[in-house]
Order: C-alpha cells, then structure tokens, then sequence
C-alpha cells in the first residue's frame, strides 16, 4: 500500500466518518467469515452421518479371519492417512484463523503507525482497489482449497479403535482354536498310529497263521507240491494286497489265475480250510464246490472235511450232486416230486440205513 502526503488539511469530521466506514467494512468482513466455521462443522456433521453409516456396513463386513486381517491393515492405513490429512486441515485452519488475527493486528499497528507518522487529522488516499476484495478474494480461494482437502480425505472413521481391539479379539479366539484343533489333530493322529501298528501285528499274525495252514492243507489235497499267499503291492500290511502261489505235483511255481479250473478250485479250498482253522465258524455252506473235481481229488476232498469235522468245531453242509459226494456225508436232504406239483422234503440218515442194513 502506498502513501502520499497531501497538503490539504482534514477535517475531523471527514477523517471520522472515513475511520467509521472503515470499521464498518471491517466488522461486515468479520462477520462474514465467521460463518466459515459454522459451515465447516455443518460439512463435518454430515460426513460424521456417512461416517456411522459406513461404520454400520463395515462391522457386517468383518466375520472372516482372513478378510478382517486385510480391513485392519486398510482401516490402519485409512486411519493413518485420515489422521495425518485431518491433522493438516486442522493445522491449516488454526494457521488461517492466526493469520487473520496476525492481519486484524497488523492492521491496528499499521493505522496506529500511519497515525502517528501523519498526525490524528492526516487523511489516506483512496486504494486502487475497494478496501475488503483482496482479502475476500484471498478468503474465499482458501475456503475452497481447505474444502477440497477436506472431500479428498474422505469420511473418517471414528470407531478404529474399537474395531481393532474387537479384531484383535477375534484373532485371539481364532488362534486359540487353531491350537485347540492342533492339538486334537495330533492326538488322533497318535491314536490312529497306535490302532494301526496294533492292527499290523494282528493282521501279520492272522497272516502267518492262514499261511502255514494253507501250506499243510495244500500239499494234503494235492497229494504234493507247495504253496503259500503273499502280500503285494505295498510294504504296508494294510495297504497291500493278497497274491496265492501255487505249485502242483509235476508244475512250476505260479499265481492262481494261471492254474486249471480243478486245480484253482482246490487251491481256494485249502485256503477256505486254513481261514476256518484259524478262527473256526459254527457253520460252512459249501455249494458244488467238487464239480470242477475228479474222483480221486473228491475223494481227498471228503477225507479232509472228515477230519475237520471230527475236530467238532465246524458243521459243513455241502450242496452236491456228486454221488462219492454224497456217499460220504452223514446225512442227506433231499427234494423229490412224487406228485406233480407237489414238493417234498426228503431226508436220510446214512449211519442209521448202514446199520439197518447190516441188522437186515
């Protein structure tokens, strides 16, 4: 602002009115941007409103582990980032509001100055521009910018806190039943390696026992040779499977499949027959199992089921229509026909018609 000497004296009336009208515009620009700060906290009333309303849709939000470690670290951030934008509007605005105090004192010290430099009656010249535009103009391009400022750091979230500590719970929760479900894990995996290493004894035991019988009952049946079962396909018992090698009187070494109809069928007996003496059954139902079997191998076929009946343990009912067969069993049941479409039940005592027979 510049400043010239007049030569022409003031009035004090006209210097009264120019100190009064300039007072005047002075208060009128006070007022106004007075209200800048009502109209502030109005903009930050309602982006608290947008604030509980996005608080409302980020506390659904939060129910997996995963997703709300990922929304803590963006509500950390979001709160680091609005906290520091927050800080310089704030900052901005304590630096505007001291400013304008600094300029309202400048401006006393100035006309004190201009006072006491030109005398009480001294009048100012007119500025080249009206007293209040520059700082108007001034005022209002700030507003705009601190408004900017404001819109670009978006709403902020005043509950972080407390929805960091309710993650943080919610993470402890988590991690305390990780350790929970760890632990059972581990125990059962320790209780099914227990069953399972009793399981191999006992399925090599069981395994063992089948093996030797089947030996002694193959070479019996077959008047010879060799023969033992073998697991393939995996070291571990229970994961293995079940191969039958065999050997007849006069043949190599070979599996089952690779053995004639009879010699397959006697195979699987002598098999059949260990099983039962390992762990005997009350009953066995053997049906036509001597139908693929010549004389000589029925025969040795009935000497065995002779002996394993003997032992008491084992009932055999055998479905046959091989007459050896049948002259060996104890008793026999039969279905005649002796009327058409009538059935009958037929049953005969072999022991008891071959004493019969020897009294007659």
């Amino acid at each position: 602002m510049r400043f010239s000497t007049c030569s022409t004296p003031i009035s004090p009336s006209i210097w009264a009115k120019t100190r009064s009208s300039r007072a005047e515009a002075a208060r009128a620009e006070v007022e106004r941007l007075s209200e800048a700060p009502a109209a502030a906290e109005a903009e930050r009333a309602a982006a608290a409103r947008r604030l509980a309303e996005a608080e409302a849709a980020h506390a659904a939000a939060a129910s997996a582990l995963a997703a709300a470690e990922t929304r803590l670290r963006d509500a950390q951030e979001a709160r680091r980032l609005a906290d520091s934008r927050f800080a310089a509007a704030r900052e901005g605005q304590l630096r505007t509001e001291a400013a304008e105090e600094a300029a309202r004192t400048a401006a006393l010290a100035l006309a004190a100055r201009v006072a006491e430099r030109l005398g009480e009656n001294a009048t100012l010249p007119e500025p080249a521009e009206p007293p209040g535009e520059i700082a108007e103009e001034r005022a209002r391009r700030k507003l705009e910018r601190l408004t900017r400022e404001r819109d670009e750091m978006g709403p902020v979230n005043l509950r972080a806190e407390i929805e960091l500590e309710e993650v943080r719970t919610r993470i402890a929760d988590v991690a305390r039943e990780r350790e929970e479900i760890g632990a059972a894990i581990a125990k059962l995996r320790g209780t099914i390696g227990h069953l399972n290493r009793d399981a191999r004894e006992r399925l090599k035991a069981v395994f063992d026992r089948v093996d030797s019988e089947f030996r002694a009952l193959f070479t019996r049946l077959f008047n010879g040779g060799r023969a033992h079962i073998a697991l393939v396909g995996n070291e571990d018992p229970l994961e293995a499977g079940l191969e039958i090698y065999a050997e007849p009187p006069g043949k190599k070494l070979a599996a089952l499949s690779l053995l004639s109809g009879g010699e397959q069928a006697l195979t699987a007996l002598s098999l059949i027959f260990a099983v039962f003496r390992c762990q005997p059954a009350p009953v066995c139902v053997l049906d036509e199992v001597d139908a693929p079997l010549d004389d000589a191998n029925v025969e040795r076929l009935c000497d065995l089921l002779d002996a394993m009946a003997e032992d008491g343990q084992t009932r055999f009912l055998v479905i046959t229509h091989h007459a050896l067969t049948m002259a060996r069993m104890h008793r026999l049941y039969g279905v005649t026909m002796q009327e058409r479409g009538v059935s009958r039940l037929l049953s005969v005592d072999l022991g008891a018609a071959v004493a019969m027979v020897d009294q007659a």
